[in-house]
């Protein structure tokens, strides 16, 4: 989501004043509440571990679950603090498991575990989730109230309940677009009842070249691989939430590397393509190639764009951290009088919090590495950093959503800086790689619920919720999240695989091979370091967001093709709106229309993913038949296309003439 309009905070407008004010009191931290938000957690994180594994990106569940909280806690007459709580709730889900698909499919990638492993892998969940609490908490008066950041998605949710408490709650739209994309997941799925086929591919030879070098003529063969764009309503939705220009350098990183890089590659290895005859091994060899050769490639470049990125931020990093420890000295109880807006969780305790978890924490590392040592190292390595990361996390919600918060990034440079030292202090082979991967996935899942929670306290600062109950809500979030999600990713695994064309986890499969190519010493050096180099000229240009860019060459071209469709859809809708001239809060409708038909495609065709996988489980064990599979046609899936544009532009603009959709404020 690319909305830039802002809400009032603490520090640029003085007369800010929430929707409820500080002494209106409100039931708000209800069991209700709080059993709603886990339920939506346990379903949005189910649905996006699907997502993230499958497209490589997740998608803030921050907007379906206001939604939601609002249709089903008004058959109860909740209150608006209420939705607030099951909304915060939710969407730790979904921040919890981002963090969780990112890193523990690693440990498959990187042929240390067999299959995923439920203690060490709910372990590494449960701690760097509660961890990321603790870290937002002590920095959420400095990014929430008086960092001048404009928070975009938050804003668009507050303006979203803002609106559904006149009966506008837009649910409509959502179940809609989950029940079009259930079906059409079970029509494609190949373990479903499968009519047709997602997308094709072929490969167009360009014949043979002979090129004269050290006076020997040498014959090359060569060609294009092509494939069509996923048709996936959920990669659309994807595509349309983050908006043609987010999409676009997505798409320049696919083009980059299966129409650059694949064919070159081809080309310069004629002793490869030599004898190739039939369409199947021409494809079968590209990808091969991309996987062996394009994707360490890709790993460079992730390596330059995550310390760009740090690099970036390192003015207002350091500002934001000294700020934060400031206001910790400066917090003295009685010395002012408070409102219940300003009150979090003790400081003392979350502190004591901190100190205690680190002691789970070093037993997890040394169960992993084998080393007291290590296993120490490995702690205060995570301590400091996730404390830092959950920092950079929080700064990047604030500017640009929670949906594009880079935690891969992050993440990677820990793993680096992790296997660096496991290595020098001589930690290596499948211990070391545990350990380094150990620390990677606490991390990460810290800095992904710490950019939720950071977006969450903000919708609460612009609604009127208390703080402190907010901070429980998402703890308890966690616990349920972290207990629960690791079956769904267990179930997936076993019926998809983890690396497979139909799952292949592109963060985890890149922690994987930088871990096993530190630590293992089995790292491709030169196409990392020509990688590195790439992404040093994409920086030197000034390329937007060379992190995507990368992460787009890494990813199946079908993928990204169907990302890319989504935002043309969007640019169609918005080229539309400009030409006939709509007002802007009409456009707004309409764009919020679309987000939320968009959210719906996500929710319906993971859901249906991971309730085949499921399905496939119960087969294997005698108690449920088995899915026929009728054709594999896709000719036929190439209807949902326009289909969609249909959707996704009429209704919209049915929605901006009849401002039938919550007001969202986009811009």
């Amino acid at each position: 989501m690319n909305e830039s309009d802002t809400a009032p905070t603490s520090k640029s407008s003085p007369e800010f004043k929430p929707f409820v004010g500080a002494q209106t009191e409100l039931t708000e931290l209800t069991f209700r509440a709080v059993f709603l938000g886990v339920l939506m957690a346990l379903v949005l994180g189910a649905a996006n571990a699907y997502v993230g594994m499958q497209a490589g990106l997740t998608v803030a569940a921050t907007f379906p679950a206001a939604v939601v909280a609002m249709a089903a806690l008004r058959l109860f007459r909740g209150s608006i603090l209420e939705e607030n709580i099951a909304r915060t709730t939710a969407s730790v889900g979904e921040a919890l498991v981002a963090g969780a698909i990112f890193t523990i499919p690693a440990f498959v990638a990187a042929n240390v575990w067999e299959d995923l492993r439920y203690m060490e892998s709910t372990a590494i969940m449960l701690i760097g989730g509660t961890l990321g609490v603790l870290f937002v908490i002590i920095l959420r008066r400095t990014l929430v109230e008086e960092a001048d950041l404009p928070f975009p998605e938050s804003v668009a949710t507050g303006e979203l309940v803002k609106a559904g408490q006149g009966g506008q709650t837009g649910a409509v739209y959502v179940f809609s677009a989950m029940g079009i994309a259930f079906l059409w997941e079970l029509a494609k799925n190949s373990r479903g009842m499968r009519f047709l086929s997602d997308s094709m591919s072929t490969f167009v030879e360009m014949g043979t070249s002979k090129i004269t070098i050290a006076k020997q003529q040498i014959a090359y063969y060569g060609g294009l691989p092509l494939t069509s764009p996923a048709a996936s309503p959920m990669l659309l939705g994807v595509g349309f939430i983050i908006g043609p220009s987010i999409a676009a350098v997505l798409f320049c990183g696919a083009v980059t590397g299966w129409l650059l890089l694949v064919p070159v590659s081809l080309f310069l290895n004629p002793g490869l393509t030599q004898g190739l005859s039939t369409q199947t091994e021409w494809i079968g060899l590209s990808q091969e190639i991309w996987l062996t050769q394009v994707r360490p490639i890709a790993v460079g470049t992730m390596i330059v764009a995550a310390f760009f990125t740090l690099f970036k931020l390192r003015e207002s990093l350091v500002r934001g951290i000294a700020k934060a420890f400031a206001d910790l000295q400066a917090a003295k109880a009685g010395s002012q009088q408070i409102t219940r807006l300003q009150i979090d969780l003790d400081f003392k305790k979350v502190g004591a919090a901190i100190a205690l978890l680190s002691i789970p924490l070093f037993f997890l590392y040394w169960f992993f590495s084998g080393s007291i040592v290590g296993a120490l190292v490995l702690t205060v390595i995570m301590i400091i950093l996730g404390f830092l990361f959950a920092a950079v996390a929080g700064y990047l919600v604030g500017l640009i959503g929670s949906s594009n918060n880079p935690i891969s990034g992050l993440t990677l440079s820990t793993l680096l800086i992790s296997a660096v030292l496991m290595v020098m202090i001589g930690v290596t082979g499948d211990a070391g790689i545990m350990g380094v991967l150990g620390v990677a996935g606490v991390v990460c899942c810290a800095a992904g619920i710490a950019g939720d929670m950071m977006q969450d306290l903000k919708v609460g600062h612009i609604l009127g919720g208390t703080p402190w109950k907010m901070e429980v809500a998402e703890i308890l979030g966690v616990v349920a999240a972290a207990f629960a999600l690791v079956y769904p990713m267990m179930v997936m695994h076993q019926v998809y695989r983890i690396g497979s064309a139909e799952l292949p986890a592109p963060q985890a499969g890149l922690m994987a091979m930088l871990a096993r190519g530190i630590v293992g010493g089995e790292m491709a050096w030169p196409l990392v370091l020509a990688g590195m180099f790439f992404g040093i000229g994409l920086i030197l240009i000034k390329a937007p967001a060379p992190m995507l860019i990368a992460v787009g060459m890494y990813l199946p071209f079908d993928s990204t093709a169907a990302i890319f469709v989504g935002g043309l859809f969007r640019m169609v809708l918005q080229k539309i709106m400009d030409r006939r001239k709509i007002e802007k809060d009409r456009q707004s409708s309409a764009i919020n229309a679309g987000l939320l038909l968009s959210s719906g495609f996500i929710a319906g065709e993971s859901l249906m993913a991971v309730l085949i996988a499921f399905w496939v489980i119960g087969t294997s064990t005698g108690y449920l038949p088995e899915m026929v599979t009728y054709a594999e046609n896709p000719w036929v899936a190439l209807l949902i296309f326009p289909f969609l544009l249909y959707l996704l532009v009429k209704i919209p603009l049915n929605a901006a003439e009849k401002g039938g959709a919550p007001g969202v404020r986009v811009d």
